[in-house]
């Protein structure tokens, strides 16, 4: 007789799987709630950022000035409908002989445009100052309180709403007076400096990136060098402008100064360069290039070079055709992440010497420059207001900026994406 009936039928999801499954699960959950948590907390923490710049960046001010602009009218026309000869003629009646030809070699006034000759009247002889500023949180909401002690504390000066952002700022050259200080100058010299940053570490980068992982033999040499083009991925920026410092700026100081070319400039003999910071910026960002490309290129099927060889294709054939193109988004997105470090940088321009007060804008790779960075790090140290209002407003045209060349590179990108 068969005892078969008589086994008693287990199920496979015994107590202990079933309370194995529900531990899984409540593990599950409150690392999904972690996760959410600090997703969270990240956005928070960008849009506090975010606010608190536009905070600094808008708001009343109390303005006086030493020459009241009207009393600089010339046969009833005011100031600022006058014409660049008049102005020119204002600023050599009223600044001392020394001062005035002090300006005309730091650039001609006949290459100067009407603004900026404005904006030196502006700067030399009205000299605006600011006597006391209010965010743009308290110039909202306590707008009452801000006009009453305006009236009572500077009776005789000006109180203005002031949008230190705004296309006069973006489009004016540096100055030493908050109220006519632009940022032209140091927007030329960041594209100027990216420029030279991508041309230089760009192909390099690429290249290196496809002999490590296409030419080259797994040897004791190659591994040393991967393993140092990892490590330099983490040195600190202030190292980079050292050696930037010593190879681009006196090492090679007659390549990057012009000299070679019959460049005598005195303000640029010593090699402190658009061309010494783009190479700086360029060894900079090489190792992050290479290791992003690096693994563009190691992501790419093996079927596809087996395919590629199996009708004829020669080793170059195979990586011009076959693996660059397909590896070309992934390629693309680590240059992004790449400049993305690069256009913020300070500390290795501060060592290469970018100018920190300069109003003439670059016009080539052996111009002296300064930077958006460097201009925010530099007003952001003075002790005066408003001059961190405009390192705020300078902090907003460069994250514009960072976002314009991102969101171009990522459509570049996408153009040259396939999928297989």
């Amino acid at each position: 007789m068969s005892h078969e009936n008589n086994i008693p039928v287990r199920s496979w999801q015994t107590d202990d799987t079933a309370d194995n499954l529900q531990g899984r699960h409540r593990a599950g959950l409150v690392w999904h709630f972690v996760f959410q948590a600090s997703t969270l907390v990240g956005i928070l923490a960008l849009v506090a950022l975010l606010l608190n710049i536009v905070d600094g960046a808008f708001g009343y001010a109390v303005l006086d000035y030493r020459v009241d602009p009207k009393s600089l009218a010339v046969n009833g026309v005011l100031l600022e409908d006058q014409s660049k000869e008049q102005l020119i003629s204002l600023l050599q009646n009223n600044l001392s002989s020394g001062a005035f030809n002090k300006l005309e070699r730091d650039q001609p006034f006949a290459e100067r445009s009407t603004e900026n000759i404005y904006q030196l009247v502006a700067e030399r002889i009205i000299r605006y100052n600011v006597q006391i500023t209010w965010s743009l949180w308290d110039s909202l909401t306590r707008a009452d309180e801000i006009k009453a002690i305006a009236a009572n504390e500077y009776p005789t000066d000006e109180l203005r709403f002031i949008n230190w952002l705004n296309t006069d700022f973006v489009t004016r050259p540096q100055s030493s007076e908050a109220l006519t200080a632009g940022i032209r100058t140091a927007i030329l010299g960041s594209l100027f400096t990216i420029l030279i940053t991508v041309l230089f570490a760009f192909p390099v980068g690429v290249g290196a990136a496809i002999y490590l992982e296409e030419y080259a033999s797994d040897n004791w040499l190659n591994r040393i060098i991967q393993t140092n083009i990892n490590n330099l991925a983490g040195v600190p920026s202030i190292v980079y402008g050292i050696l930037g410092l010593a190879i681009f700026v006196r090492a090679l100081e007659p390549i990057t100064s012009g000299e070679f070319l019959g460049n005598v400039d005195p303000t640029t003999a010593n090699g402190r360069t658009i061309l010494s910071a783009g190479l700086t910026l360029g060894l900079l960002v090489l190792p992050i290039i290479i290791i992003n490309a690096q693994e563009a290129i190691r992501a790419v099927p093996q079927s596809l070079r087996k395919a590629s060889y199996g009708i004829g294709a020669t080793k170059w054939q195979t990586v011009w055709f076959h693996v660059l193109p397909n590896a070309m988004p992934g390629i693309l997105t680590g240059t992004i992440l790449a400049v993305s470090r690069a256009i913020g940088e300070t500390a290795p321009l501060v060592v290469i010497g970018a100018s920190t007060a300069i109003s003439f804008d670059p016009t080539g790779p052996f111009s002296k420059f300064t930077t958006l960075p460097i201009q925010i790090y530099q007003w952001t140290a003075r002790p005066q207001p408003e001059f961190r209002s405009i390192a705020a407003a300078t902090i907003l045209v460069l994250l514009t900026l960072l976002l314009t060349l991102n969101a171009s590179a990522i459509m570049l990108r996408n153009r040259f994406s396939r999928r297989w």
